[in-house]
């Protein structure tokens, strides 16, 4: 099936690639040049991997599985593969979401650092405990079949709001925490001075911006939404099969045509009726 806009998607699903790609690489850039590399000690190293894990997974990851279902050439694919794909990005980016909370947590702790102070840490562990849920609502309701199709139907507008409401608060949070890594870390030359390391994270975090900002692009136009697969089951408000709403359908129509039929046999008699009537009157005349 043909994408209306094709050459339109196509050109902003590769300008997303490439800068989600590119803020992965700023983020390594970051900290083994300006940050002096990664390591797991308890030291400053080892707060490196936060940063670089969150826009891998939280950021770069997540929009990929976000934008997964609009992907024109995976139409022809099962739903249920779609859904495991779906559902695996969203794991892996989990995974390493978690590693990087780890890493603050332990960091801060070595060095007797109070944890959860910030709007950041607010935000940031609200977002991640929400997005763990939306995992788990996903993988238990949509992914399995279990769940009753009533269910499904309500839950899914609730699912898809949650998800680009989660990656926008998501991309907030980073430029958030970004913010606060500079003005912290940034004493000679400070922040303000325009150091080298200063304008090199501002384009990170623009990148970042920019790379969200096509992700709900891509996800909110409704001409690029996987279409419905022919055989889908459909919800009737009486709760009725697919079957039994296409036989009704079936009968109705079969009903309408008999009654056009009927009305057109009786309307044709009447045109008969008035023909013969008018012929006895000629001949008696």
């Amino acid at each position: 099936m043909a994408m209306d806009g094709y050459r339109g998607f196509l050109g902003l699903l590769v300008s997303a690639l490439l800068v989600g790609f590119l803020s992965v690489i700023f983020s390594l850039v970051w900290v083994l040049h300006y940050r002096e590399g990664l390591g797991w000690d308890g030291s400053a190293l080892e707060f490196n991997w936060h940063p670089v894990l969150l826009v891998t997974g939280f950021v770069f990851i997540q929009g990929i599985a976000i934008i997964v279902y609009r992907l024109p050439w995976t139409w022809k694919c099962s739903k249920l593969l779609m859904k495991s794909i779906h559902a695996g990005l969203h794991t892996v980016a989990t995974i390493l979401v978690i590693i990087a909370l780890v890493a603050v947590f332990d960091q801060h702790n070595a060095l007797k650092i109070p944890n959860m102070y910030s709007l950041h840490s607010w935000v940031g562990l609200t977002v991640v405990i929400f997005y763990v849920l939306q995992l788990l609502v996903g993988f238990l309701i949509f992914l399995l079949p279990v769940a009753p199709l009533s269910l499904r139907a309500f839950l899914m507008p609730i699912h898809v709001y949650s998800g680009i409401f989660i990656f926008g608060t998501v991309i907030a949070t980073t430029l958030m925490g970004l913010t606060e890594k500079l003005i912290f870390s940034l004493n000679n030359p400070a922040y303000s001075t325009f150091p080298p390391e200063g304008v090199f994270a501002n384009t990170l975090g623009l990148l970042i911006l920019v790379f969200g900002a096509l992700i709900c692009w891509i996800v909110t136009r409704p001409q690029w939404k996987r279409p419905k697969e022919p055989n889908s089951t459909l919800l009737h408000p009486n709760g009725g099969t697919p079957e039994r709403v296409e036989g009704s359908m079936a009968i109705n129509f079969g009903k309408t045509d008999k009654s056009d039929s009927e009305l057109n046999d009786e309307t044709a008699a009447r045109k008969r009726n008035i023909a013969l009537d008018e012929a006895a009157q000629r001949s008696t005349m």
